[in-house]
Formats: C-alpha cells, sequence, structure tokens
C-alpha cells in the first residue's frame, strides 16, 4: 500500500484530506474491494480504490521542507495571461488539471498579479478564489499551522512580489 492510516494526501478534485481507514467496501462491483477512506477537511468523505489505478490521482502532500520553494515561487516575476477570456480560463483550467502544488502557486501568483491592473471578471474572480482556497488548505498542512495563519503568509508573500514588481 501506498499510503498509510493518518497520511495527509491531496485528491485531484475535492482537495487535501487525511487518510483515515482502510475499509472494505463494495459501492458498484460485485466484489469487495479495499478503500482508501480519506476524510477531507470541508466535512466530505471520500473513498479511493487501494488497488487501482485510479490512486495515481491522488498524491501526498507537500513536505514542510519544500514550502521554502514555494514561498519563491509565490514572490517570483508572474506570467502573463492570455487577454482573450475563454482562452484564459482554459489554459488556467489545463494548467490546474493535474493539480500539482507548483500549479496552484503559479496560478493564484498569476491570477493575483492580473487583479494589480484590473479587476477580475467573474470567471478570473471564481478560479482565483477556489484556488487560493486549496493552496491554503494544503499549505496549512505542510506547515503545520491553521489555515487562517496560512492564508496570511500566502497574502503576504503576494503582497511582496507586487511591490517587487509594480515599481
Amino acid at each position: 500500500m501506498r499510503y498509510q492510516i493518518d497520511d495527509y494526501v491531496v485528491h485531484p478534485a475535492h482537495g487535501v484530506g487525511r487518510i483515515v481507514g482502510l475499509v472494505m467496501q463494495r459501492f458498484t462491483e460485485p466484489e469487495a474491494r479495499l478503500y482508501y477512506q480519506i476524510a477531507i477537511q470541508r466535512n466530505t468523505t471520500v473513498w479511493v480504490p487501494v488497488d487501482r489505478d485510479l490512486t495515481i490521482g491522488l498524491r501526498p502532500s507537500t513536505p514542510k521542507a519544500e514550502l521554502k520553494h514555494y514561498r519563491e515561487v509565490l514572490r517570483s516575476r508572474p506570467v502573463s495571461l492570455i487577454l482573450d477570456n475563454r482562452q484564459r480560463h482554459l489554459n488556467l483550467a489545463d494548467r490546474l488539471k493535474v493539480g500539482l502544488f507548483q500549479d496552484l502557486c503559479e496560478v493564484v501568483r498569476d491570477l493575483n498579479a492580473r487583479r494589480w491592473l484590473k479587476p477580475l471578471n467573474e470567471l478570473d474572480s471564481r478560479t482565483f478564489r477556489t484556488t487560493h482556497d486549496a493552496l491554503c488548505a494544503e499549505w496549512a498542512v505542510a506547515a503545520e499551522v491553521s489555515v487562517p495563519e496560512a492564508a496570511k503568509e500566502v497574502n503576504a508573500l503576494l503582497f511582496e512580489a507586487q511591490q517587487a514588481y509594480q515599481k
């Protein structure tokens, strides 16, 4: 088994959670199978088969030692986003599809920089909020702090970038 009980993992669709059990279940299959029971922070439970390729979407949460690198990503020069709304949204969705922590940091950084120029449209604003929330939730687990404390640090890093690159 790749993960153990109490491991923090990131589900591509549901975000960060903790493995709370290994459970034999029968959902749609004729035979019962072993599943990871994952408690997601929004009071949701997700079951992922232990023995199938479906676990490929799961990844371990970011280690605390790697946060130094991600602080630099958030402080780094943002990438200009595509001007066309539809193409920009498709590009951002594509960047977030795999769900890597690096991608979360870059998308938050880049959308935040777009806000420096003008207010975000509804879709960009929603993408920013959901991505920022996912980033802060995983940051909190990695840094072993509360989500509000993680959000405070992430926002401070984004503000540092704004100060550095708006000059």
